[in-house]
């Protein structure tokens, strides 16, 4: 059984898609996949709504320009794949591992992330709007010029992470310490600032 980062086993596939396998025209939504390891297959201009794969893997796959609504990527994990100008929505990630995976104008709106592993992560000028990444690993991620609107952060991994120019207003830091961070010329607002300062054990006033 292969290894996801964190040493934790990646869960066992009884099924795999090839390319070869691979409809371009299949219409994934409404569908549920269990189990299944999706090997080198293109996934690029698919739209999916309300689908559901659970405890999947995707080796190698192409996310480039989907749309995915309201589906949901249960304890999956995501290997290489490719993320240009892909598109999430009201989706839920919970539990899900990516590794080695590039994302360029990746955009996810509202959604719970919750437990996500992107440790390392390449993800300079994504956009994160209103979604929930509670306890999510962000070690050494790279957010430069992201955008992160009111995005829940509770709890979450940020040792080393790289927010340099990224617009945070409205997101939950209480869980960045400023001392293990890259923040320059970030911009956040009042209330984070005071948050930000009282992690560094100052006081105002």
């Amino acid at each position: 059984m292969a290894e996801r980062l964190g040493g934790k086993p990646a869960p066992a596939t009884d099924t795999t898609v090839h390319d070869r396998d691979w409809d371009v025209e299949q219409d994934l939504s409404g569908q549920s996949f269990t189990r299944v390891a999706f090997l080198d297959v293109d996934l690029s201009e698919m739209d999916s709504r309300q689908a559901t794969f659970t405890d999947c893997t995707f080796r190698q796959c192409r996310f480039n320009a989907s749309e995915h609504t309201g589906s949901a990527f249960l304890n999956c994990t995501f290997t290489r794949c490719r993320f240009f100008d892909t598109r999430f929505a009201d989706c839920k990630l919970t539990g899900s591992m990516f590794d080695g995976c590039t994302y360029e104008l990746f955009t996810v709106t509202g959604g719970d992330w919750s437990y996500v592993g992107l440790p390392g992560a390449n993800l300079s000028r994504a956009t994160f709007t209103g979604t929930r990444l509670r306890e999510a690993d962000l070690t050494a991620a790279r957010l430069r010029k992201a955008t992160l609107h009111r995005v829940d952060l509770t709890d979450a991994l940020l040792h080393r992470v790289d927010l340099t120019q990224a617009d945070l207003r409205g997101t939950d830091l209480t869980a960045l310490d400023p001392r293990n961070a890259e923040l320059q010329g970030a911009r956040i607002d009042p209330d984070q600032a005071l948050v930000l300062v009282t992690a560094l054990g100052l006081r105002v006033g």
